[in-house]
């Protein structure tokens, strides 16, 4: 692995391009670096670490070899066409799920000494089967299971809650994924990536904002996932520094020590991007905002400004302005476009017409 950048922390879990290049991503820098090919296995699945509400509470019952088998596939599968001999079509390379009805009915094929279609199915290369609430197959299922190595996982959750919290985590686990150089803050519930150049002032604006309350999901390296095709959610690319901060005279400072467990937070959607570019007198700045700017992360297009930074200007305090006016904008008001409304209004109003117009040229 080459050594790390300036501005860029060594970070073992990233693979840092040999020629670290920025790349124009819609108009800003971004510094892109992809994370390795991840695998993830029927063991990973059962250790994966779970709040409350998406908790999956599976244990393995049966076919503990087949626990490296790997998911392919973000997606479920009920088997019951399968059971009855209907093999068309057989979606094998999914997870296959188990409700009452298919237990039943396996129970069945058991008790009359027809497990041939059982067999058969176990011919697919199935990556492994879950039975809910905390039903068990029985023997001969088990055992033709465990013949062909293929692992059989329990849990507790309905048939219904355990399909919508399964499909959840595999959407998040099979997101498009990508690193970027950047920062990202919480600020007034709103989620803001800080990009610019190395050097513009990222970290110190990141860190005046935790001082004025806000929280720091990441910092330099952000990892940014797409869910469901329309939320790009943004974490730090290594949770053993993800809350850790680079200030340039002092170094390394703990943002969860300094400030307490209030000032960070594990992820967060990313809803408004701030680009900080040195300032340019001869630069052509929007000075109204009619016109709104976007930028493309994984293909989906989320409010972009620019800010210019020089001496004098409190870039914390126009980032905090910033995310309230764009919470405005959600909420269907738009200050920028009620202005020029307002113009309007008044150009074509009779008191401006006076001012333009004597009185005996206007009819």
């Amino acid at each position: 692995m080459p050594g790390p950048t300036p501005g860029f922390p060594l970070c073992p879990l990233l693979k840092l391009p040999d020629k670290p290049e920025f790349v124009d991503a819609g108009g800003i820098l971004v510094y892109d670096i992809y994370m390795d090919e991840k695998h993830f296995t029927v063991l990973d699945l059962i250790d994966v670490d779970l709040e409350e509400h998406n908790s999956l509470n599976l244990k393995c019952i049966g076919g503990r070899k087949g626990l490296v088998r790997e998911l392919k596939i973000p997606d479920i599968n009920r088997p019951g066409l399968a059971l009855s001999g209907f093999f068309d079509s057989f979606a094998h390379d999914r997870i296959q799920v188990f409700g009452r009805g298919e237990t039943a009915y396996i129970r069945k094929l058991g008790e009359d000494n027809a497990s041939e279609t059982i067999q058969q199915m176990f011919n697919y290369p199935i990556p492994c089967c879950i039975f809910t609430h905390d039903l068990y197959p029985g023997d001969t299922f088990l055992e033709i299971a465990e013949n062909a190595e293929c692992p059989l996982l329990q849990t507790d959750l309905s048939t219904t809650e355990f399909s919508a919290r399964i499909m959840r985590i595999l959407s998040e686990i099979f997101a498009p994924r990508q690193s970027i150089h950047g920062v990202l803050v919480e600020v007034y519930g709103l989620g803001v990536l800080i990009l610019g150049e190395s050097g513009v002032g990222k970290s110190e604006t990141a860190l005046e904002l935790i001082m004025h309350g806000h929280r720091l999901v990441a910092d330099d390296v952000v990892e940014i996932h797409c869910v469901n095709g329309n939320i790009v959610m943004g974490t730090g690319a290594n949770k053993i520094i993800a809350h850790h901060m680079e200030i340039r005279g002092m170094g390394i400072i703990n943002v969860t020590h300094l400030f307490g467990v209030a000032a960070i937070r594990d992820r967060k959607q990313i809803q408004l991007v701030v680009k900080l570019t040195e300032w340019d007198s001869r630069g052509n700045y929007d000075r109204i905002g009619i016109e709104e700017q976007y930028m493309e992360l994984m293909g989906v297009n989320i409010p972009k400004l620019e800010i210019p930074v020089k001496p004098g200007r409190n870039i914390p305090i126009i980032i905090e302005t910033a995310a309230m006016n764009e919470r405005l904008k959600k909420m269907g008001y738009n200050a920028a476009k009620e202005f020029n409304q307002n113009i309007l209004n008044w150009i074509e109003s009779d008191t401006a017409r006076a001012v333009y117009f004597g009185s005996e040229d206007i009819i």
